[in-house]
C-alpha cells in the first residue's frame, strides 16, 4: 500500500467516525440545555408536565453520552494512529485545549450523575435545576474546546517554523485563532437547533400513532419554539461565517459558490450543475455573495484564478453548502409556521401530514449537521494545517489503515444498533401515560 493509499484510507477511516461521532457530540451540547429549559418552564408553571419532560429526556440523554464517550476516545485514538505527523506539531502548540476538553467532560459527568441520582430529594425544585447549570455549562465548553482546535485547523497561529522547527509558541495565541468566534458560536448554535428539532420529532412521532396527550402537546410546542429562535440563530452566526471565509479563506468560499473569476457584484448560487466552468440549471441571487463576503452589494469577491490549482477545494463541496443552507431555511420556515398556528390554534397544525412534517424536522436537522461538517473539512482540502501541512504529508504510512476501517465500522454498527434499541425499549417500558397515571397516584395519597 502506498502514501498515497494510506492518506486516502486514513481520511475515509476519521470521515466514517467523525459522521458518527458527532451525532452523539450535537446531542450532548444541545439536550443538557433544553432539559434545563424544560425543568424552569416546570417549576415556574406549576406544572408536571414539563418536569416529567426534563425527567425522561435526562434518561435518554445518559444512553448518548455513554455512547460519546466511546467515540470520542476513538477520534483520540485515530488522530495518534492515523496523523502522526500532525499531531507532532500540533501536539506541541494546541494540546492545551484538549487537555481542557477532559476536565470540561468529567465536570459535567459528575454533575450529571448528582443530578439523576436527587430527584425528588429536594422539596425545592429550584435547588435540584441548579445542578443543571454545571451540566449545561460542561457539556458546553467541551465543545467550545474542541472546536477550537478544529479552528486552529482553519486558521493556525501560534507558532513560526524556521529551518523546519517550530519557534516562538504561543497556546493562548493558538487558541485563539480568527476562526474561533464564528466556529464556536455556530457550533454551538446548530447544536441547539439540532436537539430541539430531534425531540420535536419524538413528539410528533408519539402523536402520530395515535397518543394525543397533553404531554405530547405541550413537549411539542416547547421544542419547536426553541427550534425557531435557534434556526434564526443559526441563520445570523451563517451569515458572520460567510464574511470570515471570506476574508481568512477566501478560496473554500469560492469553490462553494462556484466563483471562478473575481468580481464585483458577485451573484449567490444555488444548486445546479457545473459543466466545466459553466454553471447550469441554478438559481442565481444578484449581489447576495458580495453582501454575504462583505456586507455590501458592490464588493468584490476573490475567485478561484486567483490560487494554485492544487491549492483549490473540490468543487463538490457546494452541494455540501447548498444542502446545509436549504435545510436550515425550511427549519427556520417550518417552526415559524407551526408556532404561529399552534398560537392561532389553526386546524391544518394538526393533520397528519403536517405532523409528519414535523417528524422529519429532526433527520433533516442530522442531515445538515453532517453536511456541515463535511463542507467544514473538505472544504480546508487539501491542507490539515492550512498553509502549512497538507493532508498527504500528516498522514500515516501504515498499511493497516484498510482492517482498521472494517473493525471501527463494526463498532460504530453495533453501538448505533445498540443505542436505538436501548432507548426504544426504555421507553416502551415506560410510557409517560404509565408516570404521568403514577404520580396522580402518589398525589393522591398524599393528600389522603
Amino acid at each position: 500500500m502506498g502514501i498515497e493509499d494510506s492518506a486516502f484510507l486514513s481520511r475515509i477511516l476519521t470521515l466514517l467516525t467523525l459522521s458518527f461521532h458527532i451525532i452523539y457530540a450535537t446531542i450532548g451540547v444541545g439536550v443538557p440545555l433544553m432539559i434545563m429549559i424544560a425543568q424552569w418552564v416546570g417549576i415556574k408553571k406549576k406544572d408536571d408536565h414539563y418536569i416529567l419532560l426534563a425527567r425522561r429526556w435526562a434518561r435518554g440523554f445518559v444512553i448518548t453520552v455513554a455512547v460519546g464517550v466511546v467515540t470520542g476516545t476513538a477520534i483520540g485514538l485515530q488522530l495518534s494512529l492515523l496523523w502522526p505527523n500532525f499531531m507532532q506539531l500540533a501536539g506541541n502548540v494546541i494540546a492545551l485545549p484538549l487537555f481542557m476538553e477532559v476536565f470540561a467532560f468529567f465536570f459535567e459527568a459528575i454533575f450529571l450523575g448528582i443530578y439523576l441520582y436527587t430527584w425528588d430529594r429536594f422539596e425545592d425544585q429550584r435547588k435540584h435545576l441548579l445542578l443543571l447549570i454545571p451540566v449545561a455549562l460542561g457539556a458546553a465548553m467541551s465543545s467550545v474546546f474542541i472546536t477550537i482546535v478544529n479552528s486552529f485547523m482553519n486558521a493556525p497561529q501560534g507558532f513560526e517554523v524556521l529551518n523546519g522547527e517550530l519557534v516562538n509558541i504561543s497556546p493562548l495565541l493558538a487558541m485563539f485563532s480568527p476562526a474561533v468566534p464564528t466556529k464556536v458560536a455556530h457550533v454551538m448554535a446548530t447544536a441547539f437547533m439540532t436537539s430541539a428539532f430531534l425531540l420535536a420529532s419524538i413528539a410528533a412521532l408519539r402523536m402520530l400513532r395515535g397518543s394525543d396527550h397533553v404531554y405530547h402537546k405541550k413537549a411539542l410546542f416547547l421544542t419547536m419554539k426553541l427550534g425557531l429562535v435557534f434556526s434564526v440563530a443559526t441563520a445570523l452566526i451563517g451569515d458572520f461565517s460567510g464574511k470570515y471565509l471570506a476574508e481568512y479563506q477566501p478560496e473554500k468560499l469560492a469553490a462553494a459558490e462556484w466563483h471562478f473569476e473575481t468580481e464585483e457584484e458577485a451573484r449567490l448560487i444555488l444548486f445546479g450543475v457545473l459543466d466545466g466552468e459553466d454553471v447550469k440549471y441554478a438559481i442565481e441571487i444578484p449581489y447576495a455573495l458580495s453582501i454575504l463576503a462583505h456586507g455590501t452589494p458592490d464588493s468584490e469577491v476573490i475567485g478561484l484564478e486567483e490560487f494554485p490549482e492544487d491549492e483549490i477545494p473540490p468543487l463538490w463541496i457546494h452541494y455540501l453548502f447548498d444542502t446545509m443552507v436549504t435545510i436550515g431555511m425550511w427549519l427556520a420556515f417550518l417552526s415559524f409556521v407551526y408556532v404561529v398556528a399552534a398560537w392561532r390554534n389553526w386546524s391544518f397544525a394538526r393533520t397528519k401530514l403536517f405532523r409528519w412534517l414535523l417528524l422529519l424536522s429532526g433527520p433533516l436537522a442530522l442531515v445538515a449537521i453532517e453536511a456541515g461538517w463535511w463542507f467544514t473539512e473538505v472544504g480546508r482540502q487539501p491542507w490539515i494545517l492550512r498553509g502549512y501541512m497538507k493532508t498527504s504529508e500528516a498522514a500515516t504510512t501504515s498499511g493497516q489503515v484498510d482492517l482498521m476501517i472494517i473493525l471501527f465500522a463494526g463498532l460504530y454498527f453495533i453501538l448505533g444498533v445498540g443505542t436505538i434499541v436501548v432507548l426504544t425499549r426504555m421507553y416502551r417500558r415506560n410510557p409517560v401515560e404509565k408516570e404521568l397515571a403514577a404520580r396522580e397516584a402518589d398525589k393522591g395519597g398524599d393528600r389522603q
